[in-house]
Order: C-alpha cells, then structure tokens, then sequence
C-alpha cells in the first residue's frame, strides 16, 4: 500500500509539472522513468520492456514522410483546387475545414494545420474577411480527424499498440464498424455548425489566385505507400510485433534516399531531421515507463476501482463517465500523457465489468481527442493555429476560440460517443 501512495505521489508530481514546464515535458517524463527505477518500483528490465517501439517507430517515420510531403507543396495545390469548386466564401470555409480533417487522418494534426492554415489565411485576406474564425475551423477540424486512423494521431496509435489493432481494424473490427466511422459522423455533423457560425459569408464569390507549383510526387507516392503497406500487413494475423514501425522507417529511408540522391541540399534534409519531434517520442519513452511503475505498483487498479465505484458497475454510467471526464479533462491538459495513462485504466475497469476493452477504449479516444478542441491550449493543433494568426499580427480572445469550439466539440463528441455505444455496446 505504501508503494502504491508513493508511485501516486510520483505521478501527480511529474503531471504538475508537465502543465506547468511544457518545453521541458520530455525531461520530467524521463526523469519520473528513472525514480521509479531508483526506489525500486520498477526494475531496470520492466522499464525498457514497457517501451513500446512499434510506436516510436511509425511516429519517427511518419514524421519524416509526412515532411517531405510538406515540402514537395502538394497539399497546398490540393487545398487551392478545391477552392476552385466551391460556390461562395461560406462553402470554402468549410471545404477547407473537411479537407484539413481528411489530411489529419493520415498525416499528424499540427502539420496539417501548417499546410492548411495558410491558404485559410489567403483566402481571408483575399475578401478582407477575419482570418481568426477561419484558422480555428481548419484547426479544430484538423484535431477530429485525427483518431480516424491508425497513423492519423500519436493517440490512435498508443490505442492500436495497447488493444492490438492493425490499420485496417480502425475501419472493420470484429466484425463491426471501426471508431472511422463514429469520427466520420461526427465530422459531417460538424458541417451545419461550421456552416451557421460563417453565415454571413453566404454569397461572397472567390476569385482563384495563382496555383502552387508542385515540386516532386515522390513524397505524395511514398506517404500512400505507407497507407497502402500498413494495410496489407494487416491481412497477416500472425506478423512481426514491429511490422508497422519498420515500414514507415524503411519509407522514410527511402525519401530520404531519394532526396539525397537529387540533389535536394542541406537545407531539405535539415528540413527533414528537424521535423522529427524528438522530445514527443522522449516523452512518450519516459510516460510508457512510468505507466508500467504506476502499474506495479498497483495504482492503474485503484483507479479502476474507483471509476468503477463511482459509476456504480454499470457499462452505459461508465461509458459516459469516461467520455465525459476525457472531453473535460483534454480540454486543459495535453491528450497524449492523459491517453497513456488512462488505457490500462480503462482495461482494469473493463475487466471488472467483464467486458472486452474496446468499447471504452474507443470512448476514450473519442473524448480525449475532440475535447482538446473546447480551448485553445487543449491541443497542439489550436496551439499551432493561434500561432500563425499571432505572426500576422492578429490577437486571438478566448471567447473567439469558444465560440466555435464549444458547438463543434459538443456535437462532434455526442454524436461519435453515440455511434460507439450503438456498435459496441
């Protein structure tokens, strides 16, 4: 019991101050890792152990893939040929919101958003429109689509390594329909929302300005690649624990490669190490270990027992205490140390009421991703949103963020939390 309290203690501690060091998340994630070496909760072997490297595998190479793919500017002449399509500003809008989102899904959400933003941000200032509303809604739709995917969000892949899906079981799963679709519905019901929030845009024509010239289609090649391997290698039930990783690494190599072999210079290739985000796959090392501490030490069960206990046994209570306490919570915290830590929870909780885990894994997921869109520091991707508006000068209030936020996160939560129950309840 006492170890039980002191790998507690441990872990409020180190979460405090993830919320209040954020640059330095990786260091205190790592730094909790080691003193639940040094007392002795867990052993030097159950640490390195409980590092999941398939993960940390397919985010380092998607990360690589997904930069080349930036920088080749084919998501840019993607974004400005839908634009081209659309009848009035209103519609644009929301073209550009759906199109962040179906981008999302297989590419990380701050990158979209990066891509996206700044045709959003052209488009404004080509009908001298506020900007503000329209790179929230790129955002904000860029941060649902990403648990549509194995590779869409670092949350989609922590869920698939802990209950063992493959890319395709984010689509079809034991015979029914996968969290795709529960996130689909629950992006095309965003559409009247975002469509009554830009009302007062009905009408507005668009004038189609100079397309961008796409560089390579090597990167474009090479990131449906990885989307179509990922889905072969889901047909082989028996396959290697580090299948996925290795090839989203062996498709990075080969950029990689390719780029080096074309002359792309060092500037690319700087490019590209930057990219990869080395302090989110640190931190996740350091958050993997600590979990399993928490797990030794008896803590993931005591959790368990008390949802259990609040939620009184019942499936339909705790289904909808975990997905509400997911949207509240992710709206203030960062979603990905919140998902590690609450899947074993919802395991144990899943066990004691005799159920298979993937009905409130999956409610999980669908809080804790769409509730980081209520705030402005409830995701990476609004973080970055507000960024690029702030370096164009514009100040973001938190009451412009709410005002679509809330409607957005409401709906698009509720309904993808019901078409999860309907299937897997």
């Amino acid at each position: 019991m006492n170890q039980m309290w002191v790998a507690l203690a441990l872990f409020a501690a180190m979460y405090v101050l993830l919320l209040k060091f954020s640059e330095q998340r990786w260091i205190i994630a790592l730094s909790a890792a080691a003193v639940f070496i040094v007392i002795g909760i867990l052993p030097i072997g159950g640490a390195v152990a409980a590092i999941n490297w398939n993960v940390l595998m397919m985010l380092t190479g998607t990360m690589v893939v997904v930069e080349l793919f930036i920088q080749s500017g084919m998501p840019q002449r993607m974004a400005e040929g839908l634009l081209k399509i659309v009848p009035d500003v209103r519609w644009a809008i929301v073209a550009l919101s759906l199109f962040s989102g179906l981008i999302s899904a297989f590419v990380d959400n701050v990158a979209t958003v990066l891509m996206v933003a700044p045709v959003g941000l052209a488009v404004a200032k080509q009908i001298k429109t506020n900007p503000i509303p329209v790179i929230i809604a790129i955002a904000v739709s860029s941060n649902l689509q990403g648990a549509a995917t194995l590779v869409g969000d670092t949350t989609s892949i922590l869920l698939a390594g802990y209950v063992g899906m493959s890319f395709n079981d984010f689509f079809a799963f034991h015979g029914r329909l996968g969290i795709f679709f529960a996130v689909e519905v629950g992006a095309l019901l965003t559409v009247p929302v975002l469509l009554w929030l830009f009302r007062a845009e009905k009408g507005r024509k668009i004038v189609p300005g100079k397309m961008t010239e796409v560089k390579d289609y090597v990167p474009m090649a090479l990131l449906l690649g990885t989307v179509l391997l990922l889905i072969a290698a889901s047909q082989f039930p028996n396959r290697p624990e580090l299948t996925n990783g290795i090839i989203c690494m062996a498709l990075a190599a080969i950029g990689v490669a390719y780029e080096a072999l074309r002359g792309g210079g060092r500037a690319l290739l700087a490019g590209v190490a930057k990219s990869i985000d080395y302090k989110t796959l640190l931190l996740l090392t350091g958050l993997f270990m600590v979990i399993q501490g928490l797990t030794a030490a008896g803590v993931i069960e005591a959790i368990a027992q008390l949802f259990v206990s609040i939620g009184g046994g019942g499936k339909l209570v705790m289904y909808a205490l975990i997905v509400a306490v997911s949207v509240l919570l992710s709206a203030f915290i960062d979603n990905i140390p919140y998902v590690a830590t609450m899947l074993p929870v919802v395991g144990s909780i899943s066990a004691k009421l005799g159920i298979e885990p993937y009905l409130l894994a999956f409610g999980l997921l669908i809080g804790a991703t769409l509730g980081g869109n209520i705030t402005p520091i409830g995701a990476s991707a609004n973080i970055a949103g507000i960024g690029i508006l702030q370096k164009e000068g514009y100040k973001v209030e938190t009451k412009d963020f709410l005002r679509i936020g809330v409607p957005f996160t409401l709906i698009a939560a509720a309904s993808g939390a019901l078409v999860i129950w309907l299937v897997w309840a």
